[in-house]
């Protein structure tokens, strides 16, 4: 059987990499060719993405990868809802924010003066963060009406470095459906939200759906004659394509600095519940809707070890993980989707602030700080898995659990036992393997997502966690309800 390359460029939140994945025999290996940390950068009191240097860092990657010989497609995934203003004459007209910087906030409320929540809502069923596209495009529209009447169009992050590498501008359905102005029954961008917001038309791109070859690389890439793809631009997408479950009564989590968890719809559920709820659907790889709840994930523990290493204790992950098994359980609750850890800041201190407006203790120390944290987690993904029960009526008895959190058993088990479903954790590198054979469909050397997931199952392990210690948890649980 021929042996088939793939280049995977994998941006997150905090670090990216350039995933080299080699298809034989029904079987996916990996090897990571190059990584290197992402971060915003704060710029006269905003916080940007400094993108020439994350461009440029996977040019490096990609060069290591090609040295290793043929390479048949690149890829690149990203985080949703920012995006980059281009034009004609400049490939950057300025650096693109930061989902975190402040400015969707001043937007979010103006925004639903001009189109109601409920309209909205049904345009788009995506769940309302002040981050999206939509408050944030809003926001340049209205206060840097002159920069805008720079640009051309613009392109998502990940849809800007398949730019840079094929010379094809172009947005990609999975992450076109994270902006909250993409209508996911029509399959085209909102005119009607367009229309309402005073937005440029001319600044949409044409939408192409996941699995799209571009076309060939640019000479300057250095990759030889690879097609670049646009596989699952939303590393959220590619994740859950990767998610190697079949039959039904199955929910996936990616888990890692955000939490995505939902199931996968044949089409979008957007009814007044969903809308209450705050579910969002977001599109997936080969007509799939993906409908799920987006949670603060370990970015609340991630910022908690930013505040005590500038404070001087430098914990690793793994320590902290210990000192949060060691700690006493259930000593304080958070909800976790309380606006005020989706931000940065001290995050101890809006811990304790919380629990303090509670009536609760504020967790004493760092073990029971974090431990604080990721059982919070765990109850949120109880309430979310129950609420996902009753807005698309399926039983689900299996929560297929991937990303980087899934590396954390401690938390995996807290799942098991929050929701008292059995918990499936695995693969770790979802998304990249997700993009990886995403291309492999593009080209035609996977026949379908069905055969794809087989190809998960084969080429990587997974474990199965039971529930555990049920009366205590469902004891929790309803402490956390009352929160």
């Amino acid at each position: 059987m021929t042996t088939r390359t793939y280049l995977a460029c994998d941006l997150g939140a905090e670090s990216g990499r350039v995933m080299r994945g080699t298809l034989h025999d029904g079987r996916l290996e990996m090897e990571e060719m190059h990584r290197f940390p992402t971060g915003g950068i704060a710029i006269a009191g905003t916080l940007r993405w400094d993108l020439p240097r994350i461009l440029d860092e996977l040019r490096t990657g990609i060069r290591l990868a090609a040295a290793k010989g043929r390479i048949d497609g690149i890829s690149t995934d990203s985080w949703g809802v920012d995006y980059v203003l281009t034009s004609s004459q400049e490939a950057v007209v300025s650096l693109p924010y930061h989902y975190r910087d402040a400015r969707g906030d001043s937007a979010f409320q103006r925004v639903f003066l001009l189109a109601p929540r409920e309209l909205v809502y049904q345009e788009t069923g995506i769940q309302f963060m002040p981050f999206n596209t939509l408050f944030q495009l809003q926001w340049d529209a209205s206060r840097r009406a002159g920069m805008v009447a720079q640009a051309d169009r613009f392109l998502f992050i990940a849809d800007w470095m398949n730019w840079a590498f094929s010379g094809v501008g172009v947005a990609e359905e999975t992450l076109a459906s994270t902006s909250q102005l993409y209508n996911p029954h029509t399959r085209q961008w909102s005119a009607e939200l367009i229309r309402r917001c005073a937005l440029p038309e001319r600044l949409f791109p044409a939408v192409v759906p996941a699995g799209s070859v571009l076309g060939p690389a640019l000479p300057e890439l250095g990759a030889g004659a690879a097609q670049i793809i646009a596989s699952a631009s939303h590393d959220t997408g590619a994740a859950v394509a990767a998610v190697p479950a079949e039959g039904e009564g199955w929910a996936y989590l990616s888990c890692g600095t955000w939490s995505l968890l939902g199931v996968e719809a044949p089409a979008p559920i957007v009814t007044h519940q969903a809308l209450v709820e705050s579910y969002t659907n977001e599109l997936g790889v080969a007509g799939t809707v993906r409908f799920l709840k987006n949670i603060v994930g370990l970015w609340i523990v991630q910022e908690c070890r930013r505040t005590w290493e500038a404070q001087g204790q430098k914990w690793d992950y793994a320590e902290l993980t210990r000192l949060a098994g060691e700690a006493k359980p259930f000593a304080a609750l958070i909800d976790p989707t309380d606006p005020r850890f989706a931000g940065p800041g001290d995050m101890p201190a809006k811990i304790a602030a919380f629990c303090r407006e509670r009536g609760q203790t504020p967790p004493d120390g760092v073990g029971a700080t974090v431990r604080c944290a990721l059982e919070s987690l765990a109850l949120a993904y109880r309430r979310a898995l129950d609420t996902l029960e009753g807005l698309t009526g399926q039983k689900l008895s299996r929560l297929h659990i991937v990303g980087g959190g899934s590396k954390n058993r401690l938390l995996m088990q807290f799942a098991a036992n929050a929701t008292g479903r059995t918990v499936i954790t695995g693969p770790v590198e979802a998304t990249a393997i997700g993009n990886l054979l995403i291309q492999g469909m593009a080209l035609g050397h996977v026949k379908d997502l069905v055969e794809l997931r087989t190809i998960v199952r084969r080429s990587f392990p997974t474990e199965d966690l039971h529930p555990q210690d049920h009366s205590s948890w469902e004891a929790a649980y309803k402490r956390f309800a009352a929160l």
